[in-house]
């Protein structure tokens, strides 16, 4: 993943296809390191995200939100949103309903970062 960040699916399209569980859930453990953003996304399923060290930031068109070790947030799909972390880096497990896809994620690329919906 760009920007060094590690992705472990544990359940989900990517490891478990024939699981039954596929199109309906994923689950996966991030670990991000220090500075690490991505770019802004629409995705088309909710995603809970549940930071176990560190801090992810979550901006959304409201502001930015800051999610601490011990703390969860609740993304919906069609919200426009963008994770990065803080100077410490993060360690969190993120859980996506439908399951996470490339294909929905719908990552805004660098010539639209910054565009509204």
């Amino acid at each position: 993943m760009p920007g060094g960040k590690v992705i472990d699916e544990h359940v989900g399209a990517v490891n478990s296809p024939d699981a039954g569980l596929q199109t309906s859930v994923s689950v996966a453990r991030m670990v991000a390191p220090a500075g690490w953003s991505e770019p802004f996304q629409t995705p088309e399923f909710d995603e809970i995200t549940l930071v176990l060290a560190g801090t992810v930031l979550v901006e959304h068109d409201g502001g930015t939100l800051e999610v601490a070790a011990g703390q969860s947030v609740v993304t919906r799909g069609g919200e426009r949103i963008r994770y990065s972390c803080g100077p410490e880096g993060a360690e969190y497990v993120a859980v996506c309903l439908p399951a996470f896809s490339p294909d929905t994620v719908n990552r805004e690329d660098e010539t639209t970062e910054g565009a509204s919906e």
